[in-house]
């Protein structure tokens, strides 16, 4: 767990260092509370002590920003070289993977602890059911990891960061956009399947609050499912 901590430490601080960490924090709490408290579904006018609107707008905010951050944590170590650097020494595959995970993930968590004066605005308008904002700030760091992980693993596969933002972002698209409308137009079993493979049939589950088993083996699987091939391109790496 250490030499776990050691990497996520060195790669936070290479966020912060670059100022893309900065940018991203910057450009999801101006987003977010731009399009929450202003345009659009503005909170005053629903009348209703809710932050529905905020987790809709940060869960495609994210959407757009994860791959940013997760195109270089492989690719760039990949075409300068120090990724085979980084794998002689005594760490395993699986504590480079975690450590980089953990500090993308790490720096989206601080972006959402960020948007808690949201929270204390609004649950000073009215009464606001604490679950469901539980509830939501969970989902959206689930479904973080998740697409953290098929990022992580789309720059384990190249050297290009431009290409590797674009492969994470054509997955999302599957599971946000694809597979949703694809289950509309069949029904009975592929139709369920489909259902099931939708990010947003979960996502929105759980923001209504309810905390289904079967949302968290989703995000859990995918999650892990990313990060196990990320490790395989690693230890092909190792021993190429």
């Amino acid at each position: 767990m250490k030499k776990i901590w050691i990497i996520t430490k060195r790669e936070l601080q290479a966020y912060f260092d670059s100022l893309m960490a900065y940018i991203l924090l910057i450009l999801f709490l101006g987003f977010s509370g731009f399009f929450t408290w202003i345009y659009g579904s503005d909170i005053f006018f629903i009348k209703q002590a809710s932050l529905g609107v905020f987790f809709n707008m940060a869960y495609w905010t994210l959407f757009f920003f994860i791959p940013s951050l997760t195109m270089r944590l492989l690719s760039e170590e990949n075409k300068s070289g120090t990724i085979e650097l980084l794998l002689t020494r005594p760490v395993s595959n699986w504590q480079v993977i975690m450590g980089k995970f953990l500090a993308a993930l790490l720096l989206i968590v601080i972006a959402l602890a960020l948007t808690l004066p949201y929270y204390i605005t609004v649950a000073n308008l009215g009464n606001i059911d604490n679950g469901q904002v539980f509830s939501g700030y969970l989902a959206l760091i689930l479904f973080s990891a998740m697409y953290i992980s098929i990022g992580l693993f789309m720059s384990s596969v190249t050297n290009n960061q431009i290409v590797s933002y674009l492969l994470t972002l054509s997955v999302g698209i599957f599971f946000q956009v694809i597979f949703f409308m694809l289950s509309s137009n069949f029904s009975g079993l592929i139709g369920h399947i489909l259902s099931y493979l939708a990010v947003n049939t979960h996502f929105e589950s759980m923001t209504r609050g309810v905390i289904d088993s079967r949302d968290l083996i989703y995000f859990f699987i995918f999650t892990f499912f990313g990060l196990v091939l990320s490790e395989t391109m690693l230890i092909k790496k190792r021993y190429a």
